[in-house]
């Protein structure tokens, strides 16, 4: 199912992190275990905040997914099932049959 993952990180936790380089390691990390289809790095509630839309087989990748940014980042974090317009249009098309 498509994901979207958002995490609002911790400014001082993330301020040590890309002085120690751990940041940079970690977002290399989870790109490669998320295989996202997008990837977004920007500022959000005036601090750092990154989103990430991927595909998540199964619920119980949650916690290997989440730990990371609570555990390394102290970030606060929402995951939400989201549509593409294809998808949107597939649902819509199902619910007038």
């Amino acid at each position: 199912m498509r994901m979207m993952l958002r995490a609002r990180l911790d400014t001082q936790i993330s301020n040590e992190a890309i002085k120690n380089g751990s940041l940079q390691k970690l977002v290399q990390e989870l790109t490669e275990t998320l295989k996202p289809e997008a990837a977004y790095f920007g500022p959000s509630d005036g601090g750092r905040c990154c989103t990430f839309v991927f595909d998540m087989q199964d619920s119980s990748q949650m916690p290997s997914i989440a730990e990371p940014f609570f555990s390394e980042l102290g970030a606060k974090i929402e995951i939400h099932p989201i549509m593409n317009a294809e998808d949107l249009q597939k649902g819509l098309g199902a619910i007038q049959r």
